[in-house]
C-alpha cells in the first residue's frame, strides 16, 4: 500500500495521511508549485527545496525541450534539475486546452502541434507512460482528455470517454514498464477524472476509473474559476465543491485525492476540509508576479499607492527571505519597474506563505480543530 492514513480530523474530512514514494515518503496533504520546464518561474531549485516537499512538472513540454534523452542521462529529472523531493509529472493532457498546441485526439492518441518548429506530433498513451518512466519522476499521471469549459455536453461525455479509454491502456502499459523494478523503486500512477459541469459525467468518470486500481486519484478540469465564471467566483466554488463530493463518494478512500490547479488559499482549504490531500497550482506565483501577495492577514495589492512608503515587511508575522529583508516599498519598486528580483521576492514569499498554510491545517487536523482554523481564514481572506 503506497497511502497510509494517520490522522482523521472528527468534525470534518480532513485528513493526514503518508504517501510513499521511490524517493521517500510526503505527508499529505501538500502543495506543488508548478515547475513545467523543471524550474518554477523565477524560483531555483535550492529555493524550491526550502519551501516545498514537491513539484509537478510538464512531460510532454521536456520532451521537446530539452529532450527526453538529455534527462535520462542525469537518470532523471531529479538529478536534471537537482531538487531533493518529490517529482510529479503532468502527461500534458493539460496542453489540449490550449488552442496553439491542441490539434486533434482519438483513441489512440493525441496530436499536437510543436511549439518550437510547428510539426504535427502523435503521442499515444503508452507512449506516453514510456516518456514519463525515462523522465522518472516519483509519480507519472495518466494521460487525460481535459474539455473546454465551453464545450458541450455531449462533446464533454466524449472526453470522458476518451479519459477512461487512455486511463486503462496507460495503467496497462506503466504495469508492464513497471513490472521487473524493484518494489520500492516503482513509479507511482495516478489517473485524472474529467467530467466537466455535469453531475452525471463526473460519477461516471470515477466511478469506471475506480475499477482500475490507481495509486491515486486526481480531480482535473474544474479548479479554473476565472475561465469558468470570471466573477461568479462563488457559483465557480460551490462546482468546484460539488465536483470533489461527488469524486470523493466514488473513489477509493484508501488512496490519495488529488485537486489539479487549486492554489487559492481558503478554497484549498474548503477542499481540506471535504477530503482532498494534494494540489498544485500556478496560482500563487502568477498572483504574486502580478503583485497580489498572501498575508496571515489576507491578501495586498502591493502596486497599490499607500505601499509606494511602507518599510515594514509583506506579512510582520512571516520569517522567510523576503520578509527578514526586504521592505514592501523595494518590492513594489522591483515589480512595478519588471525587475526580474521583484518577481522572485514576491514569488518566494508566496510559496513561502502556501507552506505556513499547510503546515498550519496539519496541525490542526491532529488536533480536531480545523474547522475553526478555516473559520478564522475566511474571515481573514473575506
Amino acid at each position: 500500500m503506497s497511502f497510509t492514513i494517520t490522522h482523521k480530523d472528527k468534525h470534518t474530512k480532513a485528513r493526514i495521511g503518508i504517501l510513499k514514494t521511490k524517493s521517500g515518503d510526503i505527508e499529505t496533504p501538500f502543495f506543488m508549485p508548478v515547475a513545467t520546464k523543471a524550474t518554477a518561474k523565477y524560483i531555483n531549485s535550492k529555493k524550491l527545496q526550502e519551501i516545498t516537499p514537491a513539484i509537478i512538472s510538464n512531460a510532454f513540454l521536456l520532451s521537446l525541450r530539452p529532450g527526453v534523452e538529455i534527462i535520462r542521462r542525469f537518470k532523471g529529472i531529479k538529478k536534471f534539475m537537482n531538487y531533493k523531493g518529490i517529482t510529479f509529472t503532468d502527461s500534458g493532457g493539460f496542453q489540449m486546452y490550449s488552442d496553439y498546441l491542441y490539434i486533434t485526439s482519438n483513441e489512440k492518441g493525441v496530436y499536437f502541434r510543436n511549439p518550437i518548429s510547428g510539426e504535427k506530433i502523435f503521442m499515444t498513451s503508452g507512449e506516453n507512460m514510456k516518456l514519463q518512466q525515462d523522465i522518472n519522476a516519483d509519480v507519472a499521471m495518466c494521460l487525460d482528455s481535459m474539455p473546454i469549459y465551453k464545450n458541450s455536453k455531449e462533446e464533454i461525455k466524449k472526453a470522458v470517454e476518451l479519459t477512461i479509454n487512455w486511463a486503462e491502456k496507460c495503467k496497462k502499459e506503466h504495469d508492464r514498464l513497471q513490472e521487473n523494478i524493484m518494489k520500492n523503486k516503482k513509479q507511482l500512477l495516478f489517473c485524472i477524472s474529467q467530467g466537466g459541469i455535469y453531475k452525471d459525467l463526473r460519477e461516471y468518470c470515477i466511478k469506471e476509473l475506480a475499477k482500475l486500481n490507481f495509486d491515486g486519484y486526481a480531480i482535473g478540469g474544474i479548479a479554473l474559476p476565472e475561465a469558468l465564471y470570471g466573477k461568479e467566483m462563488e457559483k465557480a466554488k460551490k462546482l468546484e465543491q460539488q465536483s470533489i463530493k461527488i469524486h470523493k463518494k466514488f473513489s477509493p478512500e484508501n488512496k490519495p485525492c488529488y485537486l489539479m490547479g487549486e492554489g487559492n488559499p481558503i478554497w484549498l482549504l474548503e477542499a481540506i476540509a471535504l477530503g482532498v490531500d494534494c494540489f498544485d497550482s500556478r496560482y500563487p506565483t502568477q498572483s504574486a508576479r502580478r503583485g497580489t501577495i498572501f498575508t496571515k492577514n489576507g491578501k495586498i495589492k502591493i502596486l497599490n499607492k499607500k505601499y509606494e512608503y511602507d518599510k515594514t515587511p509583506i506579512d510582520k508575522k512571516c520569517d522567510c527571505f523576503t520578509c527578514k529583508n526586504y521592505s514592501r516599498t523595494y518590492v513594489r519598486f522591483l515589480l512595478r519597474e519588471n525587475e526580474p528580483v521583484g518577481k522572485e521576492l514576491a514569488s518566494y514569499h508566496n510559496l513561502y506563505f502556501m507552506k505556513w498554510l499547510i503546515e498550519e491545517a496539519k496541525k490542526h487536523i491532529k488536533k480536531n480543530t480545523f474547522i475553526e482554523f478555516l473559520e478564522k481564514m475566511k474571515k481573514t481572506y473575506k
